[in-house]
């Protein structure tokens, strides 16, 4: 089966190429979820005019994205989390934590835009990339510091 995308889909194609998808992919993923046009003539001639109005889109996505990366760059995020001794995190700092960090600056970025192969499970300072465009990605500081704890014994020694 051909259809026309009218979406980017990882792994198949970016907004109006006609791809050539499994018959079951294609009905009863691609179309009901409206990622995608079935390859008629019809529609054949209606996806240039979605070419040229996607690559404006694009454009425009693309500049504003641009001007983001300068402001996130200049971001450091920080994160205190429980650590054992050798500086292993009990939890870990995730695209989500990232994500709502960056929230609570200012900034909303979706968490499957935050380019982190594997949780951060380690103490220390990291480059994150986040995705803000096909062809832009700003790369923000992380920085995991171990929860500095007090016992409970020793704040009683010293009062």
């Amino acid at each position: 089966m051909e259809v026309i995308l009218k979406e980017d889909v990882a792994n198949l194609g970016h907004r109006g190429d006609v791809v050539k998808v499994a018959d079951g992919y294609g009905r009863n993923f691609l179309l009901p979820r409206k990622l995608a046009l079935q390859a008629t003539l019809a529609n054949k001639a209606v996806i240039e005019q979605m070419k040229h109005a996607a690559a404006r889109r694009s454009a425009a996505e693309k500049a504003q994205a641009e001007q983001q990366v300068p402001v996130l760059e200049a971001i450091a995020l920080s994160f205190t989390r429980k650590s054992g001794e050798q500086g292993h995190l009990f939890g870990s700092v995730t695209s989500a934590d990232i994500a709502a960090e960056l929230a609570a600056k200012g900034f909303e970025v979706d968490r499957r835009k935050i380019q982190l192969s594997e949780p951060l499970k380690n103490t220390g300072d990291y480059t994150v990339g986040i995705k803000l465009h096909r062809e832009v990605t700003a790369h923000v500081k992380v920085v995991v510091a171990a929860e500095s704890e007090v016992p409970v014994a020793a704040a009683a020694i010293a009062e």
